[in-house]
């Protein structure tokens, strides 16, 4: 008996929790620009995993990025090379193909390091306070203080230039957002009624934070590592734009940036525009699904923008709704002034028929 119960309650729970991505999702699909900019996302992930195919390498085992011909070398685009070709007469659409593979990859490692350190540390100086609030708080506002590129310009100048260097020192600068949005979230549910209940049953420290505060703290967590995604990603491409970053031959969209800006002046404007175009495409995306996320998290917050011809539609149903109830209330009215008319005989109606 106890086990068909037990079956039960975790067939309710399962259900429960598809539900509710059901919900969100439907309330996400709602949002045009939403769904625009997970589309966006999910071709520039489907580039990235085809950039070999996009651009293959050559017989020697030469990258297809990487690729030279002088005789080539800045073409506007054309027919053979749709994004035209950089000053050593490489092709640039098979760069940014290959260079989303590294701006993505920045982007989730930043992530995930802000999420572990930052969850970890959020959750700890939320659930103890006191003193080991004060202490994990006051480190992360002197990191805090710092401006995140400033403060990751500072750590690759220690560990040295390239792709694992800047995935630590954008994480490491990103950890204060992830662990204050954490402990606000573990103070506003460490009171609540089910971890009162869960204590007295015996439930430790660590199951409580992982077991039954954190996963209430999803919502906000998941909203903040989508927009903490496009600023990692702006952060790397930056660093390397400075040239502390990525270093070549590595087609990163930042570093492409800067070997095309000295070409400017020159006309060849293709060097720089496309790069940055797809640096700029997949930050909109990023924060138009990030925005999404949040509203579908979050319903209540959907009513603080509205278009002109939503407010519009608002008040033709507020018009049509009023002059409904008139009508509604219109023959209760005449009712009312008829019994208080003395002139009108209550069997009036009544007579006619007999």
């Amino acid at each position: 008996m106890s086990n068909n119960q037990a079956n039960g309650t975790n067939t309710a729970v399962k259900t429960k929790k598809v539900s509710q991505f059901r919900e969100v999702w439907k309330r996400f699909k709602k949002n045009p620009l939403a769904m625009v900019g997970l589309i966006i996302i999910i071709l520039m992930i489907l580039m990235a995993i085809m950039a070999d195919v996009i651009a293959p390498p050559d017989a020697i085992g030469m990258p297809g990025y990487n690729l030279q011909n002088w005789t080539n070398a800045r073409q506007f685009p054309s027919a053979e090379h749709i994004f035209g070709t950089d000053s050593l007469g490489r092709d640039i659409f098979a760069r940014v193909a290959h260079g989303a593979r590294y701006s993505l990859a920045v982007g989730f490692v930043v992530v995930g390091i802000g999420l572990t350190a930052g969850v970890t540390l959020g959750a700890i100086a939320g659930f103890f306070a006191g003193v080991t609030d004060n202490l994990i708080m006051r480190i992360l506002d002197i990191v805090l203080a710092m401006p995140t590129i400033l403060l990751a310009i500072a750590i690759v100048a220690m560990l040295g230039p390239g792709l694992i260097s800047v995935m630590i020192a954008v994480g490491v600068a990103v950890i204060p957002n992830y662990a204050r949005i954490v402990k606000a979230q573990v103070l506003t549910i460490k009171n609540q009624e089910f971890v009162e209940a869960a204590r007295s049953c015996g439930a430790g420290n660590a199951r409580l934070i992982f077991r039954h505060i954190l996963p209430n703290c999803l919502a906000p967590i998941i909203v903040e590592a989508t927009m903490g995604l496009a600023g990692g990603i702006l952060s790397a491409a930056g660093l390397s734009f400075l040239g502390i970053g990525l270093q070549p031959p590595t087609p990163e969209w930042g570093a492409m940036l800067s070997d095309g800006r000295g070409w400017i002046l020159a006309g060849f404007w293709h060097m720089t525009v496309f790069p940055g175009l797809f640096i700029a495409l997949l930050i909109f995306s990023l924060n138009m699904m990030g925005d999404g996320l949040r509203d579908a998290f979050d319903p209540r917050l959907r009513g603080a923008s509205f278009s002109k011809r939503k407010f519009r539609k608002l008040q033709a149903e507020r018009f049509a709704s009023d002059a409904g109830l008139q009508a509604a209330n219109a023959p209760d009215a005449a009712t009312a002034s008829d019994v208080n008319n003395p002139d009108v005989s209550p069997d009036s109606d009544t007579g006619g028929e007999q």
